[in-house]
């Protein structure tokens, strides 16, 4: 007579894999809720200084009209079948987004940590991943009002834009993704510099070195080969190939949208994942 398998599981009998499912799906949900909150928090910030996303377009702006209306006459760097301004035009976008990633990230990190305010963070159970991806997705919204700015200077300047929906939401998905990474990236310098003041420094130190080791003004083939092996671990490099390819009427991307895209989402990963555990030290 074999015995009869009961219809209701003892209690603590369940499938380990369902219990593993389980959880993982439900840290996932916690960390995306918990992303969220974290961003609209930081996003709140713009009411009491919009003038600051203004503020960021005056770099981009001074380079377009000045550096690309020289660099188009003179005619010096071989661009191909765009013009100068054309071939520029998406790398002062990701120049504009790397300088308020660069700049708002790290910043703000350190003025939170001498207000108390991370101390509370790192009290609460948010997890530490969270608490990075969300300054890295308000940075990314801050990051949307530079494409307002450059595509209006853009059109004013004569620059053939695709305008087509879906290559506009390309240039918005890879301005997320870079300024994400860039932000970061900042976060990681925060968590090991002490002052405002030296953040200020490192800060001018690596972002001009990011810009020009980059396609973002000149070709890849124009590069020695020094430069362009550097350049070819700079996250800044596929932001500007990808919007090369989705900004401009008849632009091109070397790498393809999907390879570009990938790169900066591994990088996001790995910064991410870095800078969750250097978060606590942010309180020493």
């Amino acid at each position: 007579m074999t015995q009869q398998e009961p219809d209701v599981m003892l209690n603590g009998w369940v499938d380990p894999r369902t219990r593993k499912r389980g959880n993982f799906n439900s840290a996932i949900a916690q960390l995306f809720s918990k992303t969220l909150v974290i961003a609209e928090l930081e996003i709140r910030k713009l009411r009491h200084d919009p003038y600051d996303l203004i503020i960021r377009g005056v770099q981009p702006a001074l380079w377009l009209l000045v550096f690309g209306q020289v660099f188009t006459r003179t005619r010096a760097i071989p661009t191909g079948d765009l013009s100068y301004l054309e071939f520029m035009a998406p790398g002062i976008l990701a120049q504009s987004v790397l300088f308020v990633a660069i700049f708002t990230g790290g910043m703000t990190l350190i003025w939170e940590r001498d207000l108390g305010i991370v101390h509370k963070f790192l009290a609460s159970p948010v997890p530490r991943a969270a608490m990075v991806l969300g300054k890295a997705v308000a940075c990314g919204v801050r990051s949307l009002s530079q494409i307002v700015i450059i595509y209006g200077l853009a059109l004013l300047l004569g620059v053939k834009l695709n305008l087509h929906p879906w290559a506009i939401l390309e240039v918005v998905i890879i301005v997320l993704l870079g300024a994400a990474c860039f932000c970061i990236f900042s976060l990681i310098i925060g968590c090991l510099v002490r002052s405002r003041e030296r953040f200020t420094g490192i800060g001018q130190l690596i972002t001009m070195p990011l810009f020009f080791a980059s396609n973002a003004i000149y070709p890849l083939s124009l590069m020695p080969g020094w430069l362009h092996l550097i350049s070819s671990i700079n996250p800044l490099t596929y932001e500007v190939d990808a919007l090369r390819g989705a900004m401009i009427a008849h632009g091109s991307s070397i790498y393809g949208f999907g390879l570009d895209c990938t790169i900066l989402l591994l990088t996001l990963i790995g910064l991410t994942i870095i800078c969750g555990r250097l978060y606590p030290r942010v309180a020493m």
